[in-house]
């Protein structure tokens, strides 16, 4: 998990500094890019009904500082932002507008969780500015066609389910009923976490009719 993290921002930061250099040949730069600083913005729920996931921002924000100690990125340090969403949508969307429109970021970060992703998503995209890595398998986060700017992180759940039926038929046939992983998942309260976003968000999207139209 951790060297996943660890590639994952590396990527990232990698791949910033190459489109901004490219862009340095002219001198322009998008919103939250300059000479010395990449700015880059992430909402988590460091508190809230899925707080236990701070751990995933905390070693980002870690992992961050120690590229910028060493030097950042081709001369240019990568200014994490993070704020707490509490894994709230109406949270994320306020969140989310502080980091686009006072902190002007360059780009959202692996904002956690398919509510706070699915709230903030049409105004990111509205904005043009990247949600990066979105931690959601959502299928709704892997559709350029409508949402060019979001990439997703996470497999998509349909392929993600797929690939574990196919594994529970052939290494445990007769037993797809009472496969433990299942069980440990709800054992874990993973399954009624999962529940309760989906019901948080389809409140908000019910009461506000679409967030950030």
């Amino acid at each position: 998990m951790k060297k996943g993290i660890f590639h994952l921002v590396t990527g990232t930061a990698l791949a910033l500094a190459l489109s901004v250099s490219t862009a340095s040949a002219q001198k322009k730069y998008d919103t939250g890019a300059s000479d010395t600083e990449i700015k880059i913005g992430q909402t988590n729920p460091f508190s809230g009904p899925a707080s236990s996931y701070d751990t995933i921002g905390k070693t980002q924000a870690a992992y961050i500082k120690m590229i910028n100690d060493q030097g950042g990125v081709n001369g240019r340090k990568i200014n994490l932002i993070q704020y707490d969403d509490a894994y709230s949508p109406p949270k994320a969307v306020e969140q989310v507008r502080k980091l686009v429109e006072s902190d002007e970021v360059l780009l959202t970060f692996q904002i956690l969780g398919t509510p706070s992703n699915a709230a903030v998503q049409k105004y990111l995209n509205t904005k043009k500015v990247p949600q990066l890595f979105a931690a959601t398998g959502a299928s709704k986060f892997t559709d350029p066609k409508n949402f060019p700017w979001t990439m997703g992180f996470n497999p998509n759940y349909f392929v993600e389910g797929r690939i574990y039926g196919q594994y529970i038929l052939k290494e445990h046939p007769g037993r797809e009923d009472r496969h433990p992983l299942p069980e440990r998942r709800l054992r874990q309260g993973s399954a009624r976490s999962d529940l309760e976003g989906r019901s948080r968000h389809e409140e908000v999207l019910r009461v506000h009719g679409e967030v950030l139209s």
